[in-house]
């Protein structure tokens, strides 16, 4: 071997070594930042994998068992948190504490609001109990009295007949009783169904006695469940099943729950401010498109940019790449080089009124219209769909919205669980601030394309505690929609439908604009001051995981956090 040779392995070797500390100290660095404590991410990441492995066995939906011992395993986890040292944590793990003690107390409440629903449907289901016991039989494989079992499944099943003849009887039910009944009935056919495929087949007795009551009682139970369906109440002039609205007082559990220090009334103060200044916005554009005031007209004229069917894909990866291209020109935030390859497109050929936008994630889901639609609908949903509108939203579903939101969740701060729509959602929401304040709308209808959606997320706070606190109903919400923010009919109900739905978060449709403040004042705080720059704020954002987004705050800021933390931050207007 030449000297020249081994002088070319030495520098290899030498690099290598090199390459292997650099690696090693990136490796700590990013353990390191990954568990800030010991105490927190253990007791968290234990708790999460405790309650998939208590969800997996206890799998009877709406059933008292699982309600009681999902009740007893949270409170178990309350004396567990209470047992660490509140005072010795790092600051991370402070805030990992407060939301965690948040996280338990809430599922606790939720839990005795499912034990309130079960107790209030048990007149409907006295036999309900019966089928549980003997699922429960079934997880240990203890041996059935199958003769036994096969006479009760039959008188259960002319206990369903007489009930679902009384039921016919009884007034119109409100949507979250008829809710918590379908819920129940899937219930016990699940727990029904676990039974019969465990034994059936394999113990003789088994599969001589049961087969035909079961499939008795399978079919009265499906009929109690159509008999449920049609006791809902009558829908509107726009076909909407509604649930119950919370009222004032749960929306401001809730938020405080959510760690936001505005009550309802001061989040509608906001809305409408943010709502006229999007208006006046909005007539300037009009006027630049020379439509002077009438702005409906100059939304009519950007909703008729839509593409050709067949051409929507094609039109969403242009948007994509343009706004990529704008964010890595800005040098705004890390985009991993595998999040930009593994991003997907699908296609959701849903019927009309079912979701008027594409949807993201892990992949943009694009709603558009098919050729089974009424022509009528067909235009409405393309309309809708116009590019213009489009422009600001495809980076809100995927990169840097929730497409690299899921990404990173998944790579950095694991063990947090703490996932709250006013981090998902505002986060994607204020990249709309974020390029509309850096100039990325070029042409005036790329201008209204953005503020319609703009606008569009303060009437969501306006409807939200209008219905919400029973002022208005879902029709005066739609009418709203298309009136004063320009929705195409088909869209405005889609929207109103998806959240007035029984059982859906209140407080979702709230969470874009108000999250998106959030995350705009604290730009404020550490960019705009100069303590940060655009890519280190948006990659500790993205590195501290889901979390209400005062406590991220309180991270970065590195606020005095107290064990029984009260929310107070006063985000807007300062």
């Amino acid at each position: 071997m030449t000297y020249k040779n081994i002088f070319k392995l030495i520098c290899l070797w030498l690099a290598l070594q090199v390459n292997i500390t650099v690696y090693a100290q990136s490796y700590m660095q990013t353990k390191d930042a990954y568990v800030p404590c010991n105490e927190m991410p253990k007791l968290i990441h234990d708790y999460t994998t405790d309650k998939e492995s208590l969800l997996r066995f206890y799998t009877v939906e709406k059933s008292p068992e699982r309600q009681q011992r999902m009740e007893k395993f949270n409170r178990a986890y309350l004396v567990l948190l209470q047992e660490i040292d509140f005072n010795q944590l790092s600051q991370e793990c402070k805030a990992d504490y407060i939301l965690f003690n948040f996280n338990l107390t809430g599922a606790l409440h939720s839990l005795d609001q499912e034990k309130k629903d079960i107790e209030s449907l048990e007149s409907w289901f006295p036999f309900a109990n019966q089928i549980y016991e003997i699922e429960k039989l079934r997880r240990r494989g203890h041996a059935l009295n199958s003769q036994k079992t096969a006479q009760e499944f039959s008188n259960i099943s002319k206990q369903v007949q007489k009930l679902e003849l009384k039921l016919t009887k009884s007034p119109t039910l409100d949507a979250a009783s008829i809710k918590g009944a379908l819920q129940t009935i899937e219930g016990l056919k699940v727990a029904l169904e676990s039974v019969f495929e465990f034994y059936n087949g394999y113990d003789p007795l088994f599969t001589w006695w049961i087969p035909v009551p079961y499939s008795k009682l399978d079919s009265t139970l499906n009929a109690y469940a159509d008999t449920f369906k049609e006791k809902e109440p009558a829908t509107g002039s726009y076909g909407i099943v509604a649930g119950i609205p919370a009222g004032k007082e749960e929306l401001n559990r809730l938020l405080k729950n959510e760690l936001i220090s505005y009550n309802v009334d001061e989040l509608g103060a906001i809305a409408n401010k943010e709502f006229a200044w999007c208006q006046s916005e909005i007539l300037k554009v009009s006027k630049e498109m020379g439509f002077a005031e009438n702005w409906k007209a100059a939304l009519e004229k950007v909703k008729n940019t839509y593409v050709a069917p067949g051409r929507q894909p094609e039109a969403i990866l242009k948007l994509y790449s343009t706004s990529i291209d704008f964010i890595k020109k800005n040098n705004l935030i890390t985009v991993p080089l595998l999040a930009e390859e593994v991003w997907g497109m699908k296609m959701r050929f849903s019927e009309h009124g079912s979701g008027g936008y594409f949807q993201g994630g892990r992949s943009i889901t694009i709603t558009y219209p098919t050729n089974t639609w009424d022509t009528d609908y067909r235009f409405m949903a393309m309309r809708g769909n116009n590019p213009n509108f489009s422009f600001p939203t495809v980076q809100h579903e995927l990169i840097p919205g929730h497409n690299l939101e899921f990404f990173m969740n998944d790579r950095y701060r694991m063990y947090r669980d703490f996932e709250t729509p006013f981090w998902i959602e505002g986060w994607a929401l204020y990249w709309e601030f974020i390029l509309w304040d850096m100039g990325f709308p070029q042409t005036p209808e790329e201008k209204l394309g953005m503020l319609f959606w703009r606008l569009h997320r303060s009437a969501r706070i306006i409807f939200t505690i209008n219905y919400q606190t029973g002022k208005w109903t879902p029709e005066q919400a739609v009418d709203f929609l298309m009136d004063s923010v320009g929705h195409e009919k088909t869209n405005a109900i889609s929207e109103v439908a998806g959240h007035v739905r029984p059982g859906n978060y209140p407080l979702y449709q709230m969470s874009y604009l108000v999250g998106g403040l959030q995350f705009y004042a604290l730009k404020k705080e550490l960019v705009d001051s100069g303590q940060m720059t655009y890519k280190e704020f948006h990659d500790h954002v993205m590195h501290l995981n889901a979390m209400p987004i005062e406590m991220i705050r309180a991270i970065l800021l590195e606020k005095p956090l107290k064990k029984d933390f009260v929310t107070s931050w006063k985000f807007y207007g300062n």
